[in-house]
């Protein structure tokens, strides 16, 4: 039985139709066939600009951020697709926090509606830390499918790490 670390938290309904879509060779046509679309979003200006604009939309009165950015150690550090970090400094006789927001390189490469999932994920973060009640209801305000497409960026990652994807991921994100 193949292990889905990305999905180890779904049911094993969930997980066994995954595994299915793998021995068929086919779970990176599903997801293609699902998630066609690759987004224009590649430099960390444009990031900026992106998450700008979701942030002004749905959370006008949350904390402002200093930076937005691509970052190729992320995924490999942390384990994380995004971060959020609130840097503290002391400037002169005031304390000042700088907020900022790291997308996983790898998502430049992905469909618009996983990039947007980790923005609005990360952007959620300003107004709840932990990942609780309040924190998920304030993910499904900003997108109504949330959940699905965390679920489908789940899948996403685990297509990424099949040793047959590694030669073919030019051709599918």
């Amino acid at each position: 039985m193949t292990a889905l670390k990305y999905l180890q938290a779904y049911p094993a309904a969930l997980q066994d139709k995954v595994r299915q879509l793998i021995a068929q060779g086919r779970l990176g046509e599903h997801l293609d066939r699902h998630y066609p679309g690759r987004h224009e979003v590649q430099s960390d200006k444009a990031l900026y600009a992106y998450t700008m604009a979701l942030k002004q939309e749905h959370l006008r009165n949350a904390a402002a951020i200093d930076k937005v950015l691509y970052d190729g150690k992320l995924d490999v550090l942390h384990r994380a697709l995004g971060l959020h970090t609130a840097i503290s400094r002391v400037q002169g006789g005031r304390l000042k926090a700088k907020k900022e927001i790291r997308v996983a390189s790898l998502f430049k490469a992905a469909a618009p509606e996983f990039l947007q999932m980790i923005v609005v994920h990360e952007l959620a973060h300003l107004k709840e830390i932990e990942h609780n009640k309040a924190f998920y209801q304030l993910c499904r305000h900003m997108l109504p499918d949330y959940h699905q497409l965390e679920f489908d960026l789940r899948v996403y990652l685990t297509w990424r790490e099949l040793p047959s994807t590694r030669r073919n991921e030019d051709t599918h994100g």
